[in-house]
């Protein structure tokens, strides 16, 4: 089959009224497919969910233990943050390390996400600055391996030493020859793959021995989840629902990918009309069908099986996984 699949059902009350399909694949640490749901072999942007990959020339470099980067700073470079103290914080103390300043990265300023740091800005008539964005940990990565490097400043450029390195990770751990890239919104490349290559890349993940650029990646993830994401966010509160067992990492436009290293398995999927809802309501159904996600977890029940709410707090309906991932 190669259309998508029905991922998550809009039910309001006793009716069906909206059904999200997508594309997912699992496989396993020798690059073939367990399963897979809709079309492997579509072409995809990974988004913000191929971070991990992006952070591999950091340590195979050798420029993160030069700099003496410790777990908090590779989870920032895997990391999509919401602009909390937790992160700014730690990223300034990074571009401190550097001698490097904000005008030094090239992501762009964001409103943080958070809440509280959001109404701080406000309060202080500030504007919000680059490290806000809720990339500045991987471009932290990027200026230290471009420093590493001597390289030049324009390290989102395509050709440039940083998105080289970038690209050669990409193809080697995905299988595959990248047709192409498209512009992330914090300006890098992001490299073109198929669904399958992206799941492989996943599994490589998983299956790399401890003390390896790989596994020191993963390892800071799941040691840190809530500097991959934020409070309240899916990355971090799944994670902490399964103890650390598993990685996980979202990405634009309906992307998600899961690193299971105690079974050296790998998932990527691609929600098609890009929502959020349905690739986190996709994503904790195959772990929960996999069995390393209680399906019964508070974090779980928020992203499957949760009811919807009007204004007035009326249960009107719920959102749950399509049988095809149950």
């Amino acid at each position: 089959m190669t259309e998508p699949v029905p991922f998550a059902e809009i039910w309001r009350g006793p009716f069906l009224e909206s059904v999200h399909a997508g594309h997912a694949v699992i496989c396993d640490d020798s690059g073939a497919i367990v399963q897979s749901w809709g079309d492997p072999d579509k072409v995809i942007l990974p988004r913000s969910s191929a971070k991990m990959i992006q952070g591999l020339p950091l340590l195979t470099s050798g420029a993160a233990d030069k700099l003496g980067l410790g777990t908090e700073q590779l989870a920032l470079a895997c990391a999509s943050h919401q602009g909390a103290a937790i992160h700014t914080d730690r990223v300034a103390n990074w571009l401190d390390t550097l001698g490097m300043s904000d005008d030094d990265f090239r992501c762009g300023p964001q409103v943080p996400d958070d809440r509280a740091a959001r109404e701080d800005l406000i309060r202080a008539h500030e504007t919000p600055c680059q490290i806000h964005n809720n990339c500045s940990g991987k471009h932290a990565g990027f200026l230290t391996l471009g420093a590493h490097l001597g390289a030049g400043p324009d390290y989102v450029a395509p050709d440039h030493p940083v998105q080289r390195a970038c690209l050669e990770a990409f193809e080697r751990v995905t299988g595959e020859t990248s047709p192409g890239y498209g512009i992330d919104g914090c300006s890098a490349p992001n490299f073109a793959c198929t669904l399958k290559g992206m799941a492989r890349a996943m599994a490589h993940f998983a299956a790399a021995p401890d003390g390896s650029p790989e596994a020191r990646l993963h390892q800071a993830m799941r040691l840190h989840p809530e500097l991959v994401a934020g409070e309240r966010r899916a990355c971090t509160e799944l994670m902490r629902a399964m103890e650390g067992r598993v990685a996980l990492k979202t990405g634009a436009e309906g992307f998600f990918v899961a690193i299971l290293p105690h079974r050296k398995l790998g998932i990527a999927l691609k929600a098609a009309d890009g929502t959020t809802r349905a690739a986190e309501c996709a994503i904790a159904a195959l772990l929960v069908k996999l069995g390393e996600l209680d399906a019964a977890h508070p974090a779980t029940l928020k992203r499957m099986n949760a009811p919807i709410h009007n204004r007035r707090g009326i249960e009107t309906g719920m959102i749950k996984p399509a049988a095809a991932l149950t």
